[in-house]
């Protein structure tokens, strides 16, 4: 275990430990978040800022060239064709910090997992009666 590496407690900690010129877009990717999912709370998870409503919602992080978003794997099979021109995994997908940041497609996408969380709970809840 990599014992020089930063333990962030918050999203707060996370991001003012980041380059100064991406601080500015985890601000930004944090705001689209919480406009579109303001009953979720954050925290930090796998080292990673989270949005948790009824479960994990997405995950974001900051690399060299990229910002990772982790939406789950539903969240990328949904907006697959529009998440086509960036390299992507099952769970994730990578925005380049040398284009535009596409914070619609974000909001979306987390407006998809908001609901997706908020049908899988009602579905476990109502499971739970029978």
């Amino acid at each position: 275990m990599d014992t020089n590496k930063p333990v962030f407690t918050s999203i707060s900690e996370y991001i003012a430990a980041a380059p100064p010129e991406v601080q500015e877009t985890l601000e930004a990717i944090r705001s689209v978040i919480r406009e579109a999912a303001p009953e979720a709370a954050e925290k930090i998870s796998y080292q990673m800022p989270t949005f948790e409503l009824n479960g994990n919602l997405v995950h974001f992080a900051a690399f060299k060239k990229h910002i990772g978003f982790y939406p789950v794997p539903s969240g990328i099979e949904a907006f697959a064709e529009e998440l086509s021109p960036y390299k992507s995994a099952k769970g994730s997908v990578q925005f380049p910090l040398d284009k535009p940041m596409p914070y619609d497609l974000i909001r979306r996408i987390v407006e998809f997992r908001v609901e997706e969380n908020k049908r899988n709970a009602a579905e476990k809840k109502a499971a739970k009666k029978k």
